[in-house]
């Protein structure tokens, strides 16, 4: 019982470390809790900082989530374990105890918790984003969109019971979390993807 409680308390402060606010303070940017959206994900700080400031907090926010799954395997296979560890990272991410407990919406976590638990349903993940990224340019709809269909990707590459309640608990609280996103979204007034910047 103590290596479960290890493996899940150890992914929960993996989660922890926002990598949006060491990102910013590591290259002097604002602070994405207080700028843009105020969200401390690799959007907004795409947003505030520029392209090297989001794609780093996009690798830093899907590595932990990886790594928190790959250290967990690296001692069991019990689904339940796995499970357990998954939702602690991407909770982790959304009520990081390092930060106050003010975290970001968890897609990029969630993408690299996907990779960890296999190559193949994390690479569908990722290409739903980026295709429906290319065809709409709006980043909380391709997040919505990967985040429905990665419960269905999960059943049908690991057909686990625990893994697929964990990845469509993720789902609903991602949903959650981008609720300011889908009234913006009903309403036509939701921000579309700039590549520019730095």
């Amino acid at each position: 019982m103590m290596i479960p409680a290890v493996l899940i308390i150890l992914a929960y402060l993996l989660g922890s470390l926002s990598a949006a606010v060491i990102v910013g303070r590591l290259l002097h940017t604002a602070d994405p809790r207080t700028q843009g959206s105020g969200n401390p994900g690799a959007t907004n700080m795409l947003r505030v900082g520029g392209r090297k400031a989001g794609v780093l907090t996009l690798a830093g926010d899907m590595l932990k989530g990886l790594a928190a799954v790959l250290i967990a395997r690296a001692f069991t296979d019990e689904p339940a374990v796995l499970a357990g560890v998954m939702l602690a990272a991407f909770l982790g991410h959304l009520y990081p105890v390092f930060f106050g407990f003010r975290g970001g919406k968890g897609v990029a976590t969630a993408l690299g918790v996907l990779l960890g638990l296999s190559g193949w349903l994390g690479l569908a993940a990722i290409l739903t984003w980026l295709a429906m990224a290319a065809i709409s340019r709006i980043s909380s709809l391709s997040a919505l969109v990967t985040a429905a269909a990665a419960p269905v990707y999960t059943w049908y590459w690991l057909g686990e019971p625990a893994l697929t309640g964990a990845v469509a608990l993720m789902a609903v609280l991602l949903f959650w979390r981008h609720r300011s996103n889908i009234r913006n979204l009903l309403e036509g007034t939701e921000g579309r993807i700039n590549l520019g910047g730095k």
